[in-house]
């Protein structure tokens, strides 16, 4: 039996999908709430759906776990409550932390690409105290990610109680179905298809510095399959732990994508730009791409999946199709 997290979410729904097709009995930690998320996870059989604030009263009765799958935050970016955030990103996830030392169970949990901020320090997944120290995040969310990485480090180096395996995974910029709910969080290729399909042109932010041009704004976009497979390869190899990227290792364009977006609908690329808000000029990013070394090197070698590619299965297979869920 496996516990995720924020399930119902958009990584947790693609993972869960996963586990049950393996014929594992998952347990999903989430809130529905009153919109359409439920359909993430409408088509698997699961053992249980237990709300957040509930969990640790249930896990208190449940069955031996075979790991817990972390995938629950708070994750916009725009979100300024700061007390919340730490709650749920930071408290929620130590306890977790505890529970899993204390039941000895294996333990994945969601970092973020934005920990790294404006990547002024390279986007190299060092767990260490000292290269974690150098990071700066650029907002709530990515500092609340940011805390817990730190606060695990700290008690590792000091050789304090560990589950038997923990992993952190900081996710790039990730793209696939179950996404719909997230509104102005869903990645670029959602947000977009719908103005290709209708045959409109895909409005883009122009640049504002001047080593980039228009649209050549990179970002590690890597599809939701890939992070599906990372994970389960870890829950297959026990013996690796530690604090690792996940995104392609290869930054590609926003012009890219859009030309992407349009050839997996065959239809012409067109793209407009517009000036990029005043108030998020300051913090924006023009250039994200994971090294993915360290992954590597603990021995995952599987491809992972080239742009136009992913954009095709995932327009193709899920944005063109009347049910659009995994």
């Amino acid at each position: 039996m496996i516990l995720v997290t924020g399930g119902a979410g958009f990584i947790g729904s693609n993972i869960v999908a996963a586990l049950c097709e393996r014929g594992e009995d998952v347990v999903v930690c989430d809130r529905l709430e009153s919109g359409d998320k439920w359909r993430n996870i409408a088509r698997h059989a699961l053992f249980d759906i237990v709300l957040p604030e509930r969990v640790f009263d249930w896990l208190a009765t449940a069955p031996q776990l075979d790991a817990v799958i972390h995938m629950g935050a708070i994750s916009a970016t725009t979100v300024t409550d700061g007390d919340l955030v730490f709650d749920v990103n930071v408290n929620f996830s130590t306890t977790l932390w505890d529970w899993c030392v204390s039941h000895s169970t294996p333990l994945v949990y969601a970092s973020s690409g934005a920990t790294y901020g404006d990547g002024s320090q390279g986007f190299d997944d060092d767990g260490s105290l000292e290269g974690l120290a150098r990071l700066r995040p650029l907002n709530a969310y990515g500092w609340s990610k940011h805390f817990f990485d730190r606060r695990v480090a700290r008690r590792v180096a000091a050789g304090q109680p560990a589950p038997p395996q923990w992993v952190g995974l900081k996710f790039f910029n990730v793209y696939g179905p179950n996404e719909y709910h997230k509104g102005s969080m869903q990645s670029v290729v959602a947000q977009k298809y719908p103005l290709v399909a209708n045959g409109q042109p895909v409005t883009l932010f122009q640049s504002h510095h001047p080593d980039y041009p228009d649209g050549g704004q990179l970002r590690d976009f890597v599809f939701v399959d890939d992070c599906v497979d990372v994970m389960l390869w870890l829950l297959e190899h026990p013996e690796v732990n530690g604090l690792f990227n996940l995104g392609s290792g290869k930054a590609r364009s926003f012009a890219d994508l859009a030309k992407a977006i349009a050839a997996a609908l065959d239809k012409p690329s067109q793209i407009e730009f517009f000036p990029t808000p005043e108030a998020i000029r300051p913090n924006y990013q023009y250039f994200t791409e994971a090294r993915m070394d360290k992954l590597r090197a603990a021995g995952y070698t599987k491809p992972f999946t080239e742009l136009e590619d992913g954009v095709r299965r995932y327009v193709q297979g899920y944005l063109a199709r009347p049910d659009r869920y995994r």
